[in-house]
């Protein structure tokens, strides 16, 4: 044999060898997946939309990354979190117009495939949700780690106390499927948590997380030295009244807008942090992190909607449009881009299924579609309908609400926007437009006539509900 012909060999081996190296590429390179969720932070509330309130993280997030500037929301907690987990419109499964409260034994519908569950077929071994779940708790199918989470640090419940850590009187701090005695201000716990799980999960990549913020939603409650970044003075009276699962007036400024900010500032320092400890585990590059809001600003003695209209639970711009970027540098999403692209909640799930390489088809059908051709700039933009919830849809620019005898936001009769230029939903385009008002109208219909086998209640009564000693759930 000739030497030349070992060289043929050799060099055929080490094409076969490139190849197989070439092929497993991909699987290798999928990215680290970050979700983080701020809850009730208003459209204004942040630097990048001109907001005073100091988020220099959020910021630096947007600046290099995308902002996603028409990127909406459920105007409420639980639909949000349910339609980001299941890519798929609340109402489907029983949760619309409120949230799941302490005494209610309604679940999030265990029939139906959430995202975690998605990213563990794509060989995402750590999958840990990091903060508040609010999508069932009464017994233990409903339970984070029985939904495809391998890992659950944080509350079941919503609004408990920030230093308490208290719902109805008990704590409501978890360490998977443990009360945990953690003491400390809910926003650093998690912080810590979050950096601690990407310390440990960083060289067993990709791993997949979602960090849901508690904050800067109610009790409004601060630590001392971030209110003083805004002028607390100790010396004068702090707002409001202690409750039962508080410690006094601990936590509460000298307003309730003060207090609202100082909570927005350490969540960006807690950002801050996530985004650092990323960097020194030298996985900053291949890393996808998603940052947005659940829902708009709980009012005006609080957050800002900024140029928009309306609040949490309005279908209003400032209701359901969430402050929101992207980034991923190993993707090619940097830059400070702005997409103007409709979007929102139930996009995440079938856009990182794509990008996670996931080709089963889903069980249920899907009301999200994947993002990702628009993200990574294959195609301009896509032409879809958004359901917004309650007679409310957004089609390109044109956006429809129906009055449906809509009190809370004192509404008289339909309108029709044009979204842009009128952010601000100022000017009823119906008349002018009897055409488009008359389509919308009819693409909205078929939404709104879901039924869920079983929907929660608008209101759930007490009926001396105690809750469990420390939230722990045992009943299967």
């Amino acid at each position: 044999m000739t030497t030349s012909y070992f060289r043929s060999v050799c060099m055929l081996l080490l094409a076969v060898a490139w190849s197989a190296i070439t092929f497993a590429q991909p699987v290798k390179n999928k990215p680290n997946i970050i979700i983080i969720l701020a809850d009730d932070l208003g459209w204004g509330d942040v630097g990048f939309h001109g907001s005073d309130i100091k988020t220099p993280n959020i910021d630096r997030l947007a600046k290099e990354g995308v902002i996603l500037n028409r990127y909406y929301t459920a105007p409420i907690c639980s639909p949000t979190r349910a339609g980001l987990m299941t890519g798929r419109y609340p109402n489907r499964v029983g949760i619309r117009q409120t949230t799941i409260p302490p005494w209610s034994d309604f679940g999030l519908d265990t029939s139906e495939v959430l995202l975690p569950q998605v990213l563990a077929e794509a060989g995402y071994k750590d999958r840990a949700l990091i903060g508040k779940w609010h999508l069932g708790h009464a017994t233990l199918k409903y339970h984070p780690m029985r939904r495809g989470f391998t890992h659950f640090y944080g509350h079941l419940n919503g609004a408990l106390d920030y230093f308490t850590h208290k719902r109805e009187g008990e704590v409501d701090w978890q360490n998977d499927y443990e009360p945990s005695k953690d003491k400390g201000y809910t926003t650093d716990l998690l912080t810590d948590e979050a950096v601690r799980c990407i310390k440990n999960y960083a060289k067993d990549s990709p791993f997949f997380m979602y960090v849901a913020y508690n904050a800067p939603h109610g009790p409004l409650e601060a630590k001392d030295e971030d209110l003083k970044l805004y002028g607390f003075d100790p010396s004068k009276p702090r707002y409001g009244k202690g409750g039962p699962d508080t410690d006094g007036l601990r936590g509460h400024g000298n307003t309730m807008k003060q207090t609202y900010a100082a909570m927005v500032t350490c969540m960006d320092r807690g950002i801050g942090k996530i985004l650092q400890a990323l960097k020194e585990q030298h996985i900053d590059e291949n890393t996808l992190v998603l940052f947005h809001s659940d829902n708009g600003a709980a009012g005006p003695n609080s957050g800002s909607h900024g140029e928009l209209r309306g609040y949490k639970f309005d279908e209003w711009e400032g209701g359901v449009r969430a402050p929101a970027v992207i980034k991923w540098p190993a993707g090619g999403l940097v830059g400070g881009k702005q997409i103007e692209q409709v979007m929102g909640y139930v996009d995440v799930l079938p856009t990182l299924k794509e990008i996670a390489g996931v080709k089963t088809p889903s069980k249920k059908p899907l009301d999200g579609i994947s993002m990702w051709p628009v993200l990574s700039g294959k195609k301009q933009s896509i032409d879809r309908d958004f359901y917004l919830g309650n007679g409310a849809i957004i089609s390109g620019n044109w956006k429809l609400i129906l009055d449906q005898g809509r009190k809370k936001m004192q509404m008289n009769g339909d309108v029709l926007f044009n979204i842009p230029p009128d952010y601000s939903e100022q000017h009823n385009l119906k008349d002018a437009h009897p055409d488009i008002y008359n389509r919308l109208k009819t693409a909205v219909a078929p939404y709104d006539a879901i039924k869920a086998p079983r929907e929660i209640l608008t209101k759930g009564p007490k009926n001396g509900f105690i809750a469990p000693k420390d939230w722990k759930i045992t009943k299967e």
